[in-house]
């Protein structure tokens, strides 16, 4: 049934000049839902990473600490004014070698989770300017009020500017989580085996790159979709009278 769905979809694309004669090969077809699956699987990972790690580096940025904020700050201006392949390249070829040398090549860090740690961090960065902003945005008399309830300044952070401060950074936290989705391309670069990665080996021997592209751009477009798509509901969900309305 399968394999003659896949011969009609072949036959339907050859008169448009497409060629996707590679579904018919099973190791071709297998490698290419292997990429798919791996691309969904650094998503899946990394944007629950770069989400921890922005709220963490947001609470420090504004956390009033000479100590923490200032290694902090140069960390984000670094990150955010330097190029995310290079960045994937420096972690990989430099620090992956070192850790591996320190370790006698016993390195449990594997490639598709430096890529996963990179994108995060790199993302993480947008994510704690959108919530520090966020933070700086809640009312003063909010504030005052959380303070006559004895709240601690820690309290403070976590329990009422934290919260308010998602509410407001949303959208731009939204974009972010689309942008990390495209970036998850980068993995092609260290060969770890996504979706563009398996794409070049299977185009390097039938010569129809068009055809794949337009596949690849097909699902990046479903899951970013699916990220705005989940964006919008939060935003609906999250919203309250009196705050941004």
């Amino acid at each position: 049934m399968t394999q003659s769905l896949l011969e009609s979809w072949v036959s339907f694309a050859r008169p448009l000049g497409l060629n996707y004669t590679f579904v018919l090969d099973a190791g071709e077809r297998a490698a290419f839902v292997r990429g798919l699956w791996v691309t969904l699987q650094l998503c899946v990972a990394a944007i629950p990473a770069s989400l921890f790690f922005g709220v963490l580096i947001a609470a420090g940025l504004t956390s009033g600490r000479a100590w923490l904020v200032r290694p902090l700050t140069a960390f984000v201006e670094v990150t955010r004014n330097t190029p995310t392949l290079v960045q994937l390249y420096c972690a990989f070829l430099v620090l992956n070698m070192l850790i591996a040398q320190k370790l006698e090549g016993g390195n449990p860090i594997t490639p598709f989770m430096w890529v996963v740690l990179v994108v995060a961090l790199h993302k993480a960065v947008f994510h704690a300017e959108a919530l520090r902003a966020g933070i700086e945005a809640v009312p003063a008399v909010t504030l005052e009020a959380a303070r006559s309830l004895a709240f601690s300044r820690g309290e403070i952070l976590w329990r009422v500017q934290l919260p308010l401060a998602l509410r407001f950074a949303l959208p731009a936290l939204v974009n972010n989580l689309v942008d990390l989705v495209k970036m998850t391309a980068i993995a092609s670069a260290i060969a770890v085996g996504d979706v563009t990665y398996e794409s070049i080996m299977i185009w390097s021997q039938r010569d129809n790159v068009l055809e794949l592209l337009l596949l690849i751009l097909i699902y990046f477009g479903l899951l970013t979709w699916l990220v705005s798509a989940a964006g919008r509901w939060l935003e609906l969900r999250l919203r309250m009278p009196g705050y941004g309305q």
